[in-house]
């Protein structure tokens, strides 16, 4: 072969593959394609999950945030726990000893208060457990139920229920029922509400000047404590108590 030709022979083989191009240039799109697709589906899986969360906290468990001392030594500050919002929906209603969350609108707190812009925005967050819960929410145990009456205290420092003088252990050590006397009679459909750190505790007996007298609505209530989910040390079920076991319905105390 002459030299012509071999110039000639290098000079094709130096040029550019047309095909080649086009290959790269498709594998570059398929690529860019396929990385849109893949943040499509992970914007869309986290939609979902956010919309799963927000269903499961409004209908069955709602994360709540413990935001004070008022529920020592059971509930403490920073606490997060799993409120049951299903404990109360079918038939069923607070009994005494319930650790419950609701919304003090109306009984611990002015209605106007709930007017208040930001008050959704608050219970966007704490739904999630991501915020402290807003002004008009409350955990306490309930103490009372319609028909009841409760009366402190006695020489110990002991509440009774319908005649029966209870005792508390899940009250913080060195607390007394109540360093407030009462002597009050539950109204039907709603419920005496009071903490375990009685001392430290702003509950039914602060509003019994109140409209309501103190009285917490039943239908007002979210539901109730079953479960601590925060911190690890702590994770499990919420402790029942019978304290109350031996207490009789309305109407039938002792004389």
């Amino acid at each position: 072969m002459d030299t012509q030709a071999q110039h000639s022979e290098r000079d094709r083989s130096s040029e550019p593959d047309a095909g080649s191009g086009e290959r790269s240039r498709f594998s570059r799109t398929r690529a860019r394609l396929a990385s849109v697709l893949t943040w499509r589906r992970v914007l869309a899986g986290a939609v979902l999950a956010t919309v799963a969360l927000l269903l499961l906290s409004s209908y069955v468990v709602q994360p709540f945030l413990i935001p004070s001392r008022s529920m020592e030594p059971t509930l403490q500050v920073g606490d997060r726990v799993l409120v049951n919002k299903l404990a109360y929906r079918f038939g069923a209603e607070p009994e005494r000893g319930d650790v419950v969350v609701f919304d003090g609108t109306g009984s611990f707190v002015r209605e106007d208060l709930d007017a208040n812009p930001l008050t959704g925005l608050v219970r966007g967050a704490a739904s999630l457990g991501l915020a402290e819960p807003a002004d008009t929410d409350f955990v306490k145990r309930v103490v009372g139920v319609g028909g009841d009456r409760v009366v402190c205290c006695d020489q110990q420092g002991r509440l009774a229920v319908n005649g029966t003088v209870v005792d508390e252990p899940y009250l913080y050590p060195g607390d007394t029922a109540s360093r407030v006397p009462f002597d009050i009679v539950v109204s039907a459909g709603t419920l005496w509400m009071m903490g375990d750190h009685r001392s430290r505790s702003s509950d039914s007996r602060d509003h019994l000047g109140s409209p309501g007298g103190g009285m917490v609505p039943v239908e007002r209530v979210t539901g109730r404590v079953d479960w601590l989910g925060w911190p690890p040390a702590r994770v499990g079920s919420l402790t029942g108590t019978g304290a109350f076991g031996d207490v009789r319905a309305p109407g039938a105390a002792h004389g």
